[in-house]
């Protein structure tokens, strides 16, 4: 099943051989929603593959605030623990299961031989770079040019991008923590844009029209 599961989320980037050697070195494990799958300042051993579910990447600032970098997808991998362990330092990162999430862990070394040996596993890495910096570059124009309003839509139409669903059922206390802003901020602009027929509020529910 494991094998299948490698095979269906990495079988169009990754070759049969490479494959069947993560399934056999590779750790499969299962984490629970809100669950922390890599914590700041952890020494990273493994390098996560999101086989099922969905995995928020977080930044936090010396008071403890978070912000909300990317979504991990099936079928990626969090190009910031790679860096972390190609440079044998601590995580500067927080991943968090944003739903019930089966992920396979690559030990490190397997990881730094595959990088050498196999073309497949290179090309996925670095392939894997492009996307994270494109989306690091992107959550840096978002922070220097967009109002917070527009982050808000913008937010709101990648969480439900993310599961599939025009409806998202989450918090306002949940959406102001990813975006680093109060609970009050975000009720208030969930109005604006309730206002804007740019989605319809329910209980613990948005609707993005």
């Amino acid at each position: 099943m494991n094998k299948d599961l490698l095979n269906q989320k990495f079988a169009q980037n990754l070759d049969a051989d490479l494959i069947a050697e993560i399934s056999k070195n590779g750790i499969f494990k299962t984490f629970k929603k809100d669950d922390i799958i890599i914590d700041i300042n952890q020494t990273l051993q493994y390098i996560p593959l999101l086989l099922i579910g969905d995995i928020k990447i977080m930044r936090e600032d010396p008071d403890g605030n978070e912000l909300l970098i990317y979504f991990l997808e099936a079928g990626e991998t969090c190009t910031m623990s790679l860096t972390c362990c190609m440079g044998t330092s601590k995580s500067k990162i927080r991943a968090v299961a944003e739903k019930d999430s089966t992920l396979v862990l690559i030990p490190v070394q397997n990881m730094q031989t595959w990088f050498h040996n196999n073309a497949s596993w290179r090309n996925f890495i670095l392939e894997s770079y492009q996307i994270r910096f494109d989306e690091m570059l992107e959550a840096i124009d978002n922070l220097a040019f967009m109002k917070m309003d527009e982050r808000l839509h913008k937010y709101l139409k990648n969480m439900a991008m993310v599961n599939s669903s025009k409806i998202i059922s989450i918090k306002h206390q949940d959406i102001a923590s990813d975006l680093n802003t109060s609970r009050v901020v975000i009720s208030r602009l969930l109005k604006k844009l309730e206002n804007e027929n740019k989605i319809s509020l329910g209980r613990n529910k948005i609707e993005i029209l």
